[in-house]
């Protein structure tokens, strides 16, 4: 099993500095290990994250933040293309669950957090190798590139990850039901034993099917908190101008991506409960970057100059 080779996760929560960023590089090169990423369970990437979280709790100050925040986002450029989106379900699983533990002074590095993952996201949707020409300007400052150095990003949009991304944000963020609904397997095994013991002994004498095991994803956080949905809801336009995809003029494709966003809102919007989220959705596609929402430039009246006294 992964979990017996990560001894770095303790040391990710340390409260000395130095210790936290020898364990995330110890993580970078155990997620670098493909025959080791794709073997990760569901309960090893909540491990994972959970050890995350709280390296980002115990890191102080603007600048180390900011950074920590960019290179947690930029795991997934790590990781091979089929451990993406486990792992972008773990982030989104352990911010659910901390989201109302997480105290004012610390709230504002967790929402730049999320925008980092949400902007990493978008970017992961375009066709690039595995992340390999997307990684970042922090990563590249890293590696002794020049700072502010941006690298050109491919126009083609590769569509099994915009489903993976979209089908994903679908399920957390815009969520449509507020209570994340628990797996309905063991009501419907439970209502087949009884229609069982109904039925003649010969008949009930079947060969038994093996039980699915739940999602452990799923079944983690029972409410996905509204602060959560509505920094999404505020940030997703940012992050989607950042990444080129509001340059419908010359990319139909994004015009499309972002086309789908709206209806995932809109959606959204019709059925929440919460009326701050049904605000925020709404604000968030009155957007005046969003297709046909352009202003309307009015044209200037010509000055006709002073014409005298009315008598």
């Amino acid at each position: 099993m992964a979990s017996q080779n990560m001894p770095f996760i303790k040391n990710l929560a340390s409260s000395d500095s130095k210790i936290r960023k020898s364990a995330l590089n110890s993580l970078q090169t155990f997620l670098s290990a493909k025959h080791i990423a794709t073997t990760l369970s569901p309960i090893d990437i909540l491990k994972l994250w959970k050890g995350l979280f709280y390296a980002m709790w115990m890191c102080d100050r603007a600048i180390p933040q900011q950074t920590l925040c960019q290179e947690l986002a930029d795991l997934i450029y790590i990781l091979p293309r089929e451990s993406v989106v486990p792992w972008l379900r773990g982030f989104w699983a352990t911010m659910s669950r901390e989201w109302t533990s997480i105290d004012v002074l610390r709230m504002e590095k967790f929402l730049l957090l999320v925008r980092r993952v949400v902007g990493a996201s978008f970017r992961w949707m375009k066709g690039a190798q595995d992340g390999k020409e997307d990684v970042s300007a922090a990563t590249k400052t890293k590696k002794g590139g020049k700072k502010g150095a941006a690298t050109k990003e491919k126009s083609a949009w590769d569509p099994k990850r915009v489903d993976q991304i979209l089908d994903m944000l679908a399920e957390w963020p815009f969520a449509l039901d507020e209570d994340v609904k628990e797996d309905s397997d063991s009501e419907s095994e439970n209502e087949a034993e009884n229609d069982d013991e109904d039925k003649p002994q010969h008949e009930s004498l079947r060969k038994e099917k093996p039980k699915k095991e739940k999602d452990p994803l799923h079944l983690l956080a029972k409410k996905i908190p509204s602060g959560l949905k509505i920094h999404v809801l505020d940030i997703w336009v940012d992050e989607a101008e950042k990444v080129g995809m509001l340059a419908f003029e010359e990319d139909e494709e994004a015009l499309k991506i972002v086309q789908r966003i709206i209806e995932k809102i809109e959606e959204l919007e019709q059925r929440t409960v919460s009326p701050a989220i049904r605000v925020r959705s709404k604000d968030s596609l009155s957007d005046e970057r969003l297709p046909g929402n352009e202003k309307k430039e009015e044209p200037e009246k010509e000055d006709e100059g002073w014409g005298g006294f009315d008598n």
